[in-house]
């Protein structure tokens, strides 16, 4: 059945059961990306066998892999397909993502540095497809300044309980008599069957809407010189770079911190990094709340100097004592998830902004560059951390001795690096123009000139498992 644009599903309001089917795609995005930083390094280190070699690859892969996901939002932008933009490259993710999980948690012991690189390389790729197309196809899902919020802030929810399980798998492994390995492989299999189960999910129950630019227009290479140019897009760059350096900063730091400076257990650390992570079930709708309520770029100002004031207790707190810890811990874990919700949502606003005044709809480029900056300051974060650390006299190996002013060394890199950076962030809204009334207004105009300039067939969307096309056709 045919349908105007304003009668399309994705026109309204996204209901809850819709939003959470959607936000099912980002589960196993997040839960990978927290076993890829924490548990796979250790995992080909160790229970594999290459050692160093292991961290030396990671690192070289993070630096090629930085220029594809822009690549990736320049195709996508340019994908027109009758079943929509991003939906046939989500289909098309799910098993690269499958087949490098199998090859990478079931490798066997002994296998070479090349072995991990090619692998790594295809997992991160798997990982931007769904990222790039997931977050750019959100944009279009919620169109309103609220409705964004409201979405992100479902879809970083989903990925903590993903990520907490990867968190748990080897925790409970351990306690049922089972090896360090065996509990990797379990991690394995259990992102093996969720990827593609949350894409399923995700590309059945969700409709997709792409508008067509006004007629005349032409690409061309130069238009993305002009976007890079843009104040917005470089307050959006700067911001995710920065909200990504300052908790990776902390992150790459954190185990050493708690042992050597607040002299607690490895397994007290681990539950307060578990509590930090799951604080992003209450920090991601927070977030979407605060800043439907003072603006998305107010929300960000707030949160990041609540996270700084946060880290500043930290220090403070009775040593060798995890409890008191876990309240700050909660409040850094559910205010840094907020940043992504913020900084996800206003890159949606932009995104309207340039399309009204360029014609052209650059949503994944500009999701695919955030990607590209996330992953920069995730790489940037650790090797900075570190060569201060060195600096300083600090050794990271195990069971190194370090005295007391490398400890001292120790506990300012953790703590100013991470306020510094976050603060910047913030700062980099300061100013920012782009209100919940302006963007009212931007979406206003475009839904007027989409009516009159839409492309047919459009999309499929898919529920409840039957098809229905959502055609538009300009007025006479």
């Amino acid at each position: 059945m045919s349908k105007s644009p304003a009668a399309a599903p994705v026109a309204g309001r996204l209901s809850l059961p819709s939003a959470l089917a959607f936000a099912c795609c980002y589960m196993p995005f997040a839960a990978l990306q927290l076993s890829v930083a924490v548990q796979l390094p250790a995992f080909f280190a160790t229970q594999l066998g290459l050692g160093l070699a292991a961290g030396a690859a990671f690192g070289v892969v993070r630096l090629i892999d930085i220029p594809v996901d822009p690549a990736l939002g320049l195709f996508m932008d340019r994908t027109k397909t009758p079943i929509g933009r991003y939906r046939p490259w989500m289909i098309a993710g799910a098993p690269i993502l499958m087949l490098a999980l199998y090859m990478l948690y079931q490798a066997p012991p002994g296998i070479s540095e090349g072995y991990l690189v090619v692998w790594l390389l295809v997992v991160y790729l798997g990982m931007s497809i769904l990222l790039v197309a997931g977050n750019a196809w959100a944009s279009t899902l919620a169109t309103s300044y609220t409705e964004r919020s409201r979405l992100f802030g479902a879809m970083l929810a989903l990925g903590v309980i993903g990520t907490v399980t990867c968190l748990l798998i080897p925790s409970i492994a351990e306690k049922t008599q089972h090896t360090e390995l065996q509990g990797m492989r379990a991690v394995g299999w259990f992102l093996l069957v969720l990827a593609p189960l949350a894409v399923l999910i995700a590309v059945t129950r969700t409709p997709e809407r792409i508008v067509a630019p006004p007629p005349g227009h032409r690409f061309r290479p130069g238009d993305y010189v002009a976007l890079l140019s843009r104040g917005n897009v470089l307050r959006i760059l700067a911001a995710d770079f920065c909200v990504t350096m300052g908790p990776g900063w902390m992150a790459a730091l954190y185990l050493f911190y708690w042992r050597d400076s607040r002299q607690v257990s490895l397994t007290a650390a681990s539950l307060l990094l578990a509590l930090y992570v799951l604080a992003g079930l209450a920090g991601g709708p927070a977030a979407a709340w605060l800043a439907n309520r003072i603006s998305k770029h107010r929300a960000l100002i707030v949160s990041t100097s609540l996270y700084s004031i946060m880290l500043i207790v930290i220090p403070f707190l009775p040593k060798g004592q995890p409890l008191p810890a876990a309240i700050p811990m909660f409040c850094l874990g559910a205010l840094a998830t907020g940043f992504v919700v913020m900084v996800r949502a206003i890159t949606a606003d932009v995104g309207d902004e340039l399309r009204l005044e360029g014609g052209r709809d650059l949503m994944a480029l500009l999701y695919a560059v955030t990607s590209a900056t996330t992953k920069a300051a995730g790489a940037l974060a650790i090797f900075v951390s570190f060569w201060l650390l060195g600096v300083q006299g600090y050794s990271v190996k195990a069971h190194a001795l370090n005295g007391a002013a490398q400890v001292h060394g120790l506990e300012l890199t953790f703590i100013i690096g991470p306020i510094f950076f976050v603060m910047l962030g913030g700062a980099s809204f300061l100013g920012y123009k782009l209100s919940a009334d302006k963007h009212a207004d931007i979406r206003r105009q475009l839904d007027e000139r989409d009516a009159v300039y839409a492309e047919s067939p459009i999309t499929q969307a898919t529920t409840g498992g039957a098809v229905e096309s959502v055609v538009a056709r300009p007025n006479p």
